[in-house]
């Protein structure tokens, strides 16, 4: 087999991306679909700018417990009530649009409703990767994940275009409530005796400020943090800034902006093939790629034309999916079993929380300045945010780091280890627990304190 389809070995990996390519196009399709009903009921921005926000606003809010309840419960069974919850909310509101009794607020409770599903199924969904492929082929599963979301990205917007042309926005959004069968089957046929499944996190006061405190004493894991936190907030603003280059910057139409959309997709897709391939990630990888995407987002505001714009595109587009594929598996690869969920809870409510203050602030700067403005912006602070998280955590000093969860305040506290040196920082290989007594080592068995 390909190494860029390696992890397809895994059974249950194929299950689970199968299901997931059917529900990601439906997911793509009702995207589509809702903007357009929002429109067609309200003739007004700001009436979409706040389904937007709406869906958003849980993952911003509940991202903690989510991530606690993945590291809590069996993650199998967590996704199979997301996708339950998530395609009633879609059934629901395709069934309001058929029957002519939809209004703008259902639109908004319903979009509301929608992002809490997301918020607990976001970072389940992640943790749940290094369970059925294991350790050592997660980086290629995270790259095929992003390979079938990118795909679907191509796949579903022009769909969803066709159908509301030929059925209506309803029967479209109709659709996507019956994908997430696709996934929840998936599931339900999974060997579990084939998954990785580590001992689930028992319940304790302070969980989620454990996770916090986690990271914090982490340095490796604050940088590509930190550095996706910049991205995400200023650089990743595709669908506004687009709009801006083709509208003002080249006075194009609407055909023109769907163009720099599918090239866009284009550059994020090979982007996640190429790190399927990639056997070991590393840190510097994050941080290379998050530098480069800055550097480009400023070079592409330069391109004196549209075509030259939109030749510059698929290597924006290529650069921001490493960046996000290798932080991603940089920060599995790197934590505890047992904090996975509450980490990457973390990261997913650092990657997407920025975009309710990035993107006004953005799309400000391009109504201010010009459209070019808010690439160069963009770009700029995502390049300065980067480099400043590298010289910070790469010299900070006096804390322990060690790839597990703090002891308690009344438990023994343990030798702390020699703090990473810049190079070390930046290969972001998990650090050796040090030499350790016998009592040391029946206190490291308490799940506990593991």
């Amino acid at each position: 087999m390909s190494p860029t389809f390696r992890a397809f070995k895994v059974r249950n990996f194929r299950l689970y991306a199968s299901g997931a390519i059917v529900s990601n196009v439906g997911t793509w399709m009702q995207r589509v679909a809702q903007d357009w009903l929002v429109l067609e009921l309200t003739h007004s921005g700001t009436a979409l700018g706040i389904v937007t926000g709406l869906q958003f606003l849980p993952a911003l809010l509940l991202g903690p417990y989510a991530g606690l309840v993945a590291d809590r419960f069996p993650k199998r069974q967590v996704l199979t009530l997301t996708q339950v919850a998530m395609g009633t909310v879609a059934l629901v509101l395709g069934g309001l649009t058929i029957s002519g009794h939809v209004q703008a607020w259902h639109v908004y409770l319903l979009a509301l409703l929608f992002g809490v599903g997301t918020a607990f199924d976001a970072p389940t969904r992640q943790a749940f990767v290094v369970e059925m492929v294991g350790r050592d082929e997660l980086s290629n599963a995270v790259g095929l994940n992003s390979a079938s979301f990118n795909a679907a990205r191509l796949l579903g917007p022009a769909l969803a275009g066709l159908l509301i042309n030929w059925i209506g926005t309803g029967p479209v959004i109709m659709i996507n409530g019956f994908t997430y069968a696709a996934v929840i089957v998936s599931l339900r046929l999974m060997r579990v005796g084939e998954l990785h499944t580590p001992k689930p996190a028992a319940r304790d006061k302070g969980m989620i400020r454990d996770g916090m405190r986690y990271l914090w004493r982490r340095p490796d894991l604050m940088m590509v943090l930190v550095a996706v936190f910049f991205a995400g907030t200023f650089g990743l603003n595709f669908q506004m800034t687009s709009a801006l280059m083709a509208t003002e910057a080249f006075h194009k139409g609407a055909g023109e902006y769907g163009i720099l959309g599918s090239v866009l997709a284009i550059g994020s897709l090979s982007g996640a093939l190429l790190a399927a391939r990639r056997v070991r990630i590393r840190a510097r990888l994050v941080i290379g790629a998050a530098i480069a995407f800055g550097v480009l987002e400023i070079v592409s505001a330069l391109m004196p034309t549209y075509l030259t714009f939109a030749l510059v595109l698929p290597l924006v587009g290529l650069t921001s999916l490493t960046m996000l594929t290798s932080a991603n598996a940089t920060m599995q690869l790197s934590i505890e079993p047992t904090m996975r969920g509450r980490v990457m809870a973390l990261y997913m409510t650092v990657l997407m929380g920025g975009t309710p203050i990035g993107s006004p602030f953005i799309g400000w700067i391009g109504q201010e300045l010009g459209a070019r403005y808010s690439l160069i912006v963009g770009g700029g602070l995502t390049v300065l945010g980067t480099v400043g998280s590298v010289l910070y955590f790469s010299r900070r000093r006096g804390l322990a780091i060690r790839p597990r969860l703090l002891p308690r305040p009344h438990l023994e506290v343990l030798p702390q280890t020699e703090l990473l040196g810049e190079k070390a920082i930046l290969d972001a290989a998990p650090d050796p627990v040090p030499a350790q007594s016998g009592a040391a080592k029946k206190k490291d068995a308490d799940p506990q304190v593991a």
